[in-house]
């Protein structure tokens, strides 16, 4: 019974919530850019620059919203430089992806070690405090799930209503959407495809960025290494599994943060019967299984990783 109560808590819908909400602005951030043709394999590194970018900015004596100004920023400088290299110079999408993560971890790393070169552990900030919404935060276990969380929180979830208003009810939406289904149409439009898919991997990687942010800046109080643990790989599935579509990737990465959260409270309750490795699989295990099921009636966006130059018919 313990099991099937733990469902029904609310701390561990304050759990979920939390852990979705880095999931959320960069699962967000990767849906911009595929939904324009560009996949961004980017993303773990672009999450761990992110992550050092705003915590460095707190630590050294800005404020917390200006950490997660400079966490964009350099989301957005790393996201052009991948665009630079993949959209007008046609190269590979998956090798590019691939350097800027290695690029972009490695660079933090060393920026942290030159930064803090006799540090032994990662020293700490004040991060985001919980912010209760008046008269919703009382509501039983939903209000206090959704409603007495840290600003960030609210932030993800403003997101996605900005990407799905934006991609679906605006015309920069809908020339995002129509540089990665037909760019061609998009030319003749007299559109630069081009500046359109730099713009839109430069937005989704500086939204990636501020997931890595949320981490050092609301989560957590201070940065250390492997922090990301393969979020940004996680995102890339939930694009998928949320069929690009913004409300459907919201739901994925709630479930997956509720599997998360779940198997930590599993652990408890085992009491070290089960090794803890199989409680740590479950959620990436499920979100496979999930993945499977859906991938396969999912329609994916029909020029994504295929080069445009201008004048291709």
């Amino acid at each position: 019974m313990d099991v099937l109560e733990i469902l029904f808590t609310a701390s561990f819908w304050v759990a979920a919530i939390r852990i979705a909400s880095p999931l959320i602005f960069a699962t967000m951030g990767e849906l911009i850019c595929e939904r324009a043709g560009v996949l961004n394999l980017g993303i773990e590194g672009i999450m761990t620059a992110g992550a050092f970018a705003g915590w460095f900015t707190v630590y050294s004596g800005g404020d917390l919203w200006a950490g997660v100004l400079v966490a964009a920023l350099v989301g957005a400088m790393f996201g052009l430089l991948h665009a630079t290299l993949t959209v007008p110079l046609g190269l590979s999408q998956h090798v590019v992806g691939i350097g800027v993560t290695l690029l972009a971890t490695s660079l933090t790393y060393f920026t942290y070690r030159l930064a803090l070169p006799e540090v032994t552990s990662p020293p700490k900030i004040e991060p985001f405090q919980p912010l209760p919404i008046p008269g919703l935060s009382s509501i039983p276990v939903i209000g206090e799930a959704l409603f007495t969380q840290t600003p960030l929180t609210y932030l993800a979830f403003v997101s996605v209503v900005a990407v799905a208003w934006i991609l679906y009810r605006t015309p920069v939406g809908l020339a995002v959407r129509a540089a990665g289904e037909n760019p061609s149409a998009v030319e003749a439009q007299g559109i630069s495809v081009t500046g359109i898919r730099m713009g839109a991997v430069a937005v989704g990687s500086a939204l990636m960025a501020v997931g890595g942010a949320f981490l050092t800046t609301s989560a957590f109080n201070s940065f250390f290494f492997q922090m990301i643990n393969g979020r940004g790989w996680i995102c890339i599935a939930l694009v998928v599994f949320g069929s690009w579509r913004p409300g459907k990737a919201l739901i994925g990465a709630i479930l997956f943060a509720a599997f998360d959260a779940y198997q930590v409270r599993l652990q408890q309750i085992s009491g070290g019967i089960v090794p803890y490795q199989v409680f740590l699989m479950m959620p990436y295990a499920l979100s496979i299984l999930a993945l499977i099921l859906v991938a396969r009636r999912a329609t994916y966006p029909k020029a994504l990783m295929i080069p445009y130059q201008k004048g291709e018919r």
